[in-house]
Parts: structure tokens; C-alpha cells; sequence
């Protein structure tokens, strides 16, 4: 057997800019829509009371991924991240294993990097503002990504002070209210989805908003009614109508598929985007395993040119 690279935390991060994730990631998409990459369902294994696992395959581009990944929100009392997990690389033509990356720092960079291609692709000409709900790990990344992109200033709003402190000194912006980070031109709610923290009444006209936050069954960060006013998009359908932040919705008959449309579908100029100036869009992200491949894929990349150093183990 060949020896497999292992990637942590800090190799990840170093091996793949934020501009390289944001490049990474609207390429993937482009990619699942033509069919050239590839992913069955997520799967979800519950361990109550303390959270669940989920295994996420995906196969493009000669590559073949599995990230096995948690999400046990009682972790940081035990002094532990929240997400926890490996994502396994191999060869998709001999099935030769390649490379162990640390999954938690792969999920930080693909869900920051879809804020900026959501908004690229969906919110109106000339947005800069952004507001951040929620400064956690994921939040952060997403505000990181947005300003690598050229949006700013924003305003983070977390019910931590420290943590919207800690991330408005990095990049140079302010903390506000939450009203305030909801005012923005581009919002990303980025909470645990345990309680709602927008409501119909918080939408403006020419808001778009990526809801970050909602990526299982039970979690929500919106209102149905503040879901079903807005031009909504989606990474994916299946799983964003039964995992995410459309789901109440769905469930309550407001929204049906075909108000929903797949963000790959707007990438590819397949399907409109934006209505019109005045309308508030809301992009639902559940996270897809494609765009683990992407990031995953340039972490592969960046070993094997020498642009970081990784441990290699024998199996």
C-alpha cells in the first residue's frame, strides 16, 4: 500500500485560501449540475442525547470522498469543538487510499466559501454591507470568505460578546445588535438552528440571506413566514426540504419545489436568480459533499505541488 498524507487542522487551512475554497466551491456546483461530480444522500446516524454523525460520499474528478463528521452540541463544555470528524481520500480509479484530511477545518472552509458564491449569484447589483449571525467557528468562515470576496463593512452580531469582538477586530468591522447585523445587504445566519432569529418582520426589500445554520431536522433560524415571503434558493432540494431551513415550510404546504431553485441551476444560467431589485432572497445551505470534494480535492492538490507539508502514514 502506498502511504496516505495525513492533513490536519492547521494543513488544511494552510493548504486552501479563502479565495481558493470560494473558486473551489462555485466550481463544484457547476460540476454536480453537469453531472460530472457525484453524490448519493447524506446519512444520519443519531446518538442521543448527545448529537448525531453523518457520512457524506461524493466521486469527481478522479477523486473519492467520505467524510464522517459529527455534531454534538454539548462538546465545548467538555472543552471540545462542536464538529469533530475525518474525511477520507482515494483514488476513484483503483480505490487506493490518498489522504486523511481533518474534517472540521474542510466543513469550516466549504461553508464559509458558499456564502460569497450564494451571493455573487443571488444578491442584488452593488451589496457590499454584510451582517453575521451567530461568530462561531462556521459564522467566522463566512465572514472571512465575504470579505475575501470584496463584500464589506459588516457588523457581527453574537450572543457572546467576545466571540463577535474577537471577529469584528480581524476584519476590521464593528459589533452591533442584532436588528442591526439583520440590516445588512447580504445576512448570514449562522447559529445552531435551536431557536429562530429571523422573522418576517426583520426582511427588507433587496436583502439576500444565506441561512447557514439549519443543516438537520428540528433546526430552524427563520420564521415559515419569513421563509415563504422571500425568492428562495437551495443547494440541494431533497435535503434542504427535509433537513433544513425550508422545511417548516414545506411541512406546512407554504412552499413547494417549485418556488425553490437549486443554486447550480442560477451558476449554470439554467435558471433566473434574483426577481427583481425589490425582492428578498433567502438561500438555504445544508452543506453538500461535493463541496467537501472541492476543498478537499485542492488540499490534495497543494501536497502534491509541495505548498504544505503533511504526516504520511503506512496502513
Amino acid at each position: 500500500m502506498p502511504e496516505v498524507a495525513v492533513l490536519n487542522h492547521d494543513a488544511v487551512l494552510a493548504a486552501v485560501s479563502p479565495r481558493a475554497a470560494i473558486d473551489a466551491t462555485r466550481e463544484a456546483f457547476l460540476r454536480h449540475r453537469r453531472g460530472e461530480w457525484v453524490m448519493p444522500s447524506k446519512v444520519y446516524l443519531e446518538a442521543p442525547p448527545h448529537g448525531d454523525f453523518r457520512a457524506m460520499p461524493a466521486l469527481g474528478d478522479g477523486l473519492a470522498i467520505l467524510k464522517w463528521i459529527s455534531s454534538f452540541p454539548h462538546n465545548p463544555a467538555a472543552g471540545l469543538p462542536t464538529v469533530l470528524g475525518t474525511l477520507l481520500v482515494s483514488d476513484a480509479t483503483t480505490s487506493e487510499p490518498i489522504a486523511i484530511l481533518d474534517a472540521r477545518s474542510v466543513t469550516a472552509l466549504r461553508t464559509g466559501a458558499v456564502a460569497p458564491v450564494a451571493a455573487r449569484a443571488l444578491a442584488k447589483d452593488g451589496a457590499a454591507t454584510v451582517g453575521i449571525v451567530g461568530c462561531g467557528l462556521h459564522g467566522a468562515w463566512a465572514a472571512r470568505c465575504l470579505a475575501a470576496d470584496g463584500y464589506g463593512p459588516g457588523v457581527c452580531f453574537d450572543p457572546r460578546p467576545e466571540a463577535a469582538q474577537a471577529l469584528a477586530s480581524e476584519l476590521g468591522w464593528s459589533v452591533g445588535t442584532r436588528d442591526q447585523a439583520l440590516d445588512a445587504d447580504v445576512v448570514c445566519c449562522v447559529t445552531p438552528g435551536a431557536e429562530v432569529v429571523l422573522d418576517a418582520g426583520d426582511l427588507h426589500p433587496g436583502q439576500h440571506f444565506n441561512m447557514l445554520g439549519a443543516d438537520g431536522p428540528g433546526k430552524a433560524e427563520a420564521t415559515i413566514g419569513a421563509v415563504a415571503s422571500c425568492a428562495l434558493f437551495c443547494d440541494e432540494w431533497a435535503q434542504a426540504s427535509h433537513g433544513g431551513e425550508l422545511t417548516g415550510a414545506v411541512e406546512e404546504g407554504l412552499v413547494t419545489r417549485d418556488r425553490v431553485t437549486d443554486l447550480g441551476a442560477v451558476l449554470a444560467g439554467e435558471a433566473p436568480g434574483r426577481p427583481g431589485p425589490e425582492a428578498v432572497t433567502l438561500f438555504d445551505s445544508t452543506g453538500l459533499a461535493i463541496q467537501d470534494l472541492a476543498i478537499a480535492a485542492a488540499a490534495v492538490a497543494a501536497w502534491r505541488d509541495g505548498r504544505v507539508e503533511a504526516q504520511t502514514i503506512s496502513l
